[in-house]
């Protein structure tokens, strides 16, 4: 592990100020009609709220006072919305830019598209959570530590149904199909119209550039899956554990210049999934050996850097046997890391 020059802790933070920011003044722009107009009818005006650029609409009512204030509130509100959006913006993209220039971890453009899309609609950590590779750029910036070359880097993005909303309200029973907002493919096709699923894997989404995007679930949680949903992921019982702990959140840099919110499982949880993973019969050979590096890389990252995340008796405690078998790499990251704190209090004493 190499810990985080102060150039990039400095960027990444003015990175996470500027997207919440950003994302404050995008949600409330999205919050807004898409247009007020007035409309001549039978020889009178009418104030319009659109919904889109064709001029569909509801009236809200003829010209008066009223509605001239409302139209004059409107245009107020749109206006500095779109203003603080816009200073957000181009501070957002000049920290990811630096981020870039220092070599700090990215993602890829596309995921960046997906997961800003996916905050936008309240989405994140709520509906869905990242899972697979490109989770360790999230688990690097908490560590503020390169964990290792290479076991970051991924063509592909893989998004967990957490089913959160949905088990607020009445379970088994799914949640309702009327609730769009939620479809995972309506969110990739707001990003990019060419995303189709994958007849032959249902729960995979492919856009024009093949960039490919698979939708996992816990059957736990299978049930809170909307009926409108037309990806449709087979349940597997190990991605229970990622729903497991506290989730981590953290704004990263696309390699492109932008940033995006990642919302991740629990580093603890997600370590000893990867492990198993790389045991797991039938697992792609050549998946084994960036699974175990990844899980290995984490755990020393977990007993060294991250405090609220203790690798302790109370989590132990909590391991099936498919992950406490683990539990000698676990006992090897500890050591590993009260040695290189006893190492670096020496050499602070030296100076």
């Amino acid at each position: 592990m190499l810990p985080f020059s102060h150039e990039i802790n400095r960027a990444a933070s003015n990175l996470a100020q500027y997207y919440d920011a950003w994302a404050s003044s995008a949600r409330a722009l999205k919050a807004l009609p898409y247009g007020m107009a007035w409309k001549r009818s039978s020889g009178r005006e009418y104030l319009y709220a659109l919904a889109d650029r064709l001029g569909n609409g509801k009236s809200l009512g003829p010209r008066s006072p009223e509605t001239e204030q409302a139209h004059a509130t409107y245009q107020q509100a749109k206006d500095d919305a779109a203003s603080r959006e816009k200073n957000a913006a181009l501070g957002l993209r000049e920290s990811a830019q630096i981020l870039r220039a220092l070599r700090a971890p990215l993602i890829f453009p596309a995921a960046a598209a997906i997961l800003r899309e996916a905050s936008l609609r309240s989405m994140l950590g709520t509906d869905l959570i990242t899972v697979g590779t490109v989770a360790m750029t999230a688990y690097q910036y908490e560590a503020a530590h390169f964990l290792a070359t290479g076991l970051d880097s991924t063509a592909d993005f893989d998004l967990a149904w957490t089913g959160r909303r949905g088990l607020e309200v009445a379970l088994p029973h799914p949640r309702p199909a009327a609730a769009g907002s939620a479809s995972v493919l309506s969110l990739l096709k707001a990003v990019d119209d060419t995303y189709t699923v994958n007849t032959e894997r249902p729960f995979q989404a492919r856009n024009r550039h093949a960039f490919e995007i698979e939708l996992l679930i816990a059957p736990s949680v299978a049930n809170t899956l909307p009926r409108s949903e037309r990806l449709r992921p087979h349940p597997l019982p190990e991605q229970e554990w990622l729903l497991r702990g506290q989730l981590v959140q953290q704004v990263v840099p696309g390699s492109d210049g932008s940033a995006a919110m990642l919302a991740v499982p629990d580093p603890r949880w997600f370590a000893l999934h990867k492990l198993w993973l790389a045991d797991k019969p039938g697992r792609n050979p050549l998946k084994v050996s960036k699974d175990r590096g990844q899980g290995e890389a984490l755990l020393e990252a977990i007993a060294f850097t991250m405090p609220r995340f203790p690798l302790d008796q109370a989590f132990i405690a909590e391991l099936p046997p498919e992950l406490a078998r683990y539990l000698p790499i676990v006992e090897k990251a500890i050591a590993n890391a009260m040695a290189a704190m006893a190492a670096m209090a020496a050499a602070e004493k030296q100076r």
